[in-house]
């Protein structure tokens, strides 16, 4: 049971910790526009907004499979 969950936690970390890297790099927004935003509508833009939900998302996963790992030591 517990080989399994290491398993299970550690490739769920491995994925997420890529696809967080990769959404930093490839998703970040580049439109010069962006900054001259106001801070209260920057959440309106598309590229920000898919950008900041794609983070949420991948770190989320690191969390969850962080959580794993410390419940497959307890164990």
């Amino acid at each position: 049971m517990k080989t399994v969950i290491f398993t299970i936690a550690g490739t769920l970390f491995l994925v997420s910790l890529a696809a967080h890297l990769c959404v930093r790099i490839r998703l970040r927004p580049t439109d010069p526009d962006l900054d001259s935003y106001y801070h209260e509508f920057e959440e309106q833009h598309p590229q920000y907004t898919r950008y900041t939900k794609w983070l949420r998302i991948t770190f989320a996963g690191i969390v969850i499979s962080m959580l794993l790992l410390f419940a497959a030591f307890a164990i």
